[in-house]
């Protein structure tokens, strides 16, 4: 059974291969604008499955198609990814504010195709992020390492930025933008 990852995520591709040795990336070209009156959670299943559909429909054959997206969300408020250094600084500030926590929701879409038989799921998973106090040096030197600006909120739970997470509530690979917890328990039965 053919597996695509519908993403150039260096991280989902390390997560995906925790599951599954082989597999193909065909990055979605889809426009990531978020919909109005859509819930965050709306709003990374809508994104996940966009781009799992847009690679299902340029692909043949027996296939399961993968598609994520992961979002930052505090107070209602959605942070995607920052469009500069400054940016990236008051995204973090923001993040510190109050309790100094947050979530990170992901979304998984999986098209799976199989003899004939087209089946697709759609879910989403949260983590909750506690912050510790971070100094504006200490923002202003992870930004410089430009590891900032293609990650939601401007920050990587997988990177140096670890050393300002006091703690994380759900699973880690969802806050790293694939939840294989729930991925191996829908494709388990196809690709073994």
């Amino acid at each position: 059974m053919k597996v695509i990852l519908a993403s150039n995520s260096p991280r989902r591709k390390e997560l995906l291969k925790l599951i599954i040795e082989n597999f193909e990336v065909m990055p979605s070209d889809i426009n990531e604008i978020l919909q109005d009156n859509l819930t965050p959670q709306e709003q990374v299943i809508n994104l996940s499955y966009r781009k799992a559909k847009d690679i299902y429909k340029k692909t043949n054959g027996n296939r399961i198609i993968i598609g994520s997206d992961t979002i930052v969300v505090k107070d209602e408020k959605i942070y995607g990814k920052p469009k500069n250094k400054l940016n990236a600084k008051q995204m973090i500030k923001d993040l510190l504010q109050q309790d100094k926590t947050h979530k990170i929701i992901t979304g998984l879409s999986v098209i799976i195709y199989v003899n004939g038989e087209y089946i697709e799921y759609k879910l989403f998973d949260e983590v909750k992020v506690y912050l510790k106090d971070i100094l504006d040096e200490e923002i202003d030197r992870w930004i410089e390492t430009g590891k900032a600006m293609d990650k939601a909120a401007g920050y990587g739970i997988q990177n140096e930025f670890c050393v300002f997470i006091d703690k994380i509530e759900g699973n880690y690979t969802s806050a790293v933008g694939l939840p294989t917890h729930k991925l191996y328990d829908i494709i388990k039965e196809y690709i073994y």
